[in-house]
């Protein structure tokens, strides 16, 4: 195995090893925790419709925290020798006598059962350069002549965990991802999707979607700020799951009064259910602090159930861990970083499951009564659009960041289309604006008026997350002036 050096040793075989070290050295008071992680990455990107880079590394990462005398230190590393080992240990435990007291030390994950996601798929974690290449080209071609760009990538990740309280774990996951563009006269479209198999990433149908939101946006026109009725399609939806999971289900923010989240409290509409679930795919069934994953629900019909908690935020809470613990949790805190916003059930879906008619998959969705052909690109879109009076359609946000991390208000800018809509036909493609909004409150009781029926997940910036959820129909989102104000 690449970066083990002894033969036939394993993840579990290293972080055992490092435990050993730890007793060996520091006594068997010492307690210690190791996560030990191989990581395959290889990433395909195009730029002008041509590959220009195709890059894969492979390397394993030691993680190591010690908690001595009271005082807790972590270190890590990629050198996995005897020697490298040993050094990881040793500075770890010197950065340990050098730290203050530790009073709020949480303990060792004991020992618990861990059962295997099953997410491993073979084809994804040894994909060749080729399978890739081929997605690319389906792209590319798929754009019919307009310029693309982007990437595809695939990932493998296989770990292990060992603690000195006998806690021991193993996993195994892979993720595969493409995330393009199509330029055409200034007008930009985009198609993303994040699976757990290559097999379920067609450069065919993202290349449809993106060419034919890159076609439907040319020559837009310039609408006065103020608050629209929006439909937001998935990759819009998916920065409003990501910056509630950082800053509102967060168990270090919610411990130290930072956060909106109020468990027990109907804080959204009922229409609206969010669920960390890394089972689902492309994480570990185990945290950094070995504690076993699992599906968490953290709103349910509207109802706020729960925050994220790694073992320091649950102590502080009174309650235990849900599996969040993660590299840099200590400042950041604990992320659901693949959360999942279910779909409308059939009946629910507003509009019903056909509105407007499908094109090919994942291309345009020709509304009624004209307008720009490929600004609905799908018919769970589609019957979103259908009951607007007015409102605009919005693809895509960019560049948002907070502004108030207890509210969540966010200002940030739309990206990649956005269209005007009138008796529920996209008439106008639209200047891209920046907003300003609180995204609570623009998912706040009786401010959904609806939810496609087919989450699409977005891939993270950073592999090993993802963000899913269906387009959404909300009744308020206030655009505060042109993408330059």
């Amino acid at each position: 195995m690449t970066g083990l050096r002894e033969p036939g040793a394993t993840e579990l075989d290293v972080a055992a090893r490092v435990v050993e070290l730890v007793h060996e050295i520091a006594g068997p008071a010492a307690e210690a925790e190791v996560t030990v992680v191989r990581h395959d990455l290889a990433l395909t990107r195009f730029a002008n419709s041509f590959i220009h880079q195709n890059v894969a590394e492979s390397q394993v990462t030691v993680r190591l925290r010690v908690h001595v005398d009271g005082r807790t230190a972590a270190g890590g590393g990629s050198l996995v020798g005897p020697d490298g080992l040993r050094a990881l240990v040793g500075r770890t435990l010197t950065a340990a006598r050098l730290c203050p007291p530790d009073p709020a030390w949480p303990g060792l994950t004991p020992p618990s059962a861990v059962r295997s996601n099953g997410l491993l798929d073979e084809a994804t974690a040894y994909a060749e350069p080729a399978a890739r290449a081929d997605r690319v080209r389906a792209f590319v071609d798929a754009v019919g002549g307009l310029e693309a760009a982007g990437y595809c990538r695939t990932s493998y990740r296989s770990g292990a965990f060992a603690n000195s309280a006998g806690q021991a774990a193993q996993g195994r996951t892979t993720e595969a991802a493409m995330d393009g563009i199509a330029r055409t006269a200034g007008a930009d479209g985009v198609a993303r999707l994040c699976a757990g198999r290559l097999d379920e990433v067609d450069g065919t149908v993202l290349g449809l979607r993106a060419a034919a939101k890159a076609r439907a946006a040319a020559d837009p026109v310039e609408l006065p700020p103020g608050r629209y009725e929006v439909v937001l399609e998935p990759a819009a939806v998916a920065d409003l799951l990501q910056n509630l999971a950082w800053y509102g289900f967060n168990g270090k923010r919610h411990v130290e009064g930072q956060s909106f989240a109020r468990p027990g409290t109907a804080q959204f509409d009922p229409a609206v259910t969010l669920l960390d679930d890394p089972t689902y795919g492309g994480a570990m069934p185990f945290d950094l602090e070995g504690t076993p994953r699992a599906a968490l629900t953290l709103v349910k019909a509207g109802t706020t159930r729960a925050v994220a908690h790694d073992r320091r935020s649950a102590a502080g809470a009174g309650t235990s861990s849900t599996g969040h613990g993660a590299p840099g949790g200590a400042t950041f805190g604990p992320i659901p970083r693949n959360l999942r916003m279910p779909g409308a059930p059939p009946a629910a879906a507003d509009g019903g499951a056909d509105g407007g008619a499908a094109g090919p998959q994942g291309g345009a969705v020709s509304p009624q009564g004209g307008g720009p052909a490929g600004a609905v690109a799908d018919a769970d879109t589609a019957a979103l659009v259908a009951p607007m009076a007015r409102g605009l359609l919005v693809s895509d946000f960019w560049y948002t960041r907070v502004l108030d991390p207890k509210s969540l208000v966010i200002t940030g800018l739309t990206r990649n289309g956005v269209w005007l809509v009138e008796d529920g036909v996209p008439v106008r493609a639209v200047r891209n604006f920046r907003f300003t909004e609180a995204y609570p409150r623009a998912l706040g009781p009786g401010a959904v008026l609806g939810l496609g029926r087919r989450p699409v997940r977005q891939p993270d910036r950073f592999d090993g997350g993802w963000w899913e959820g269906p387009p959404l129909r909300l009744a308020s989102w206030n655009f505060t002036g042109g993408a330059s104000g």
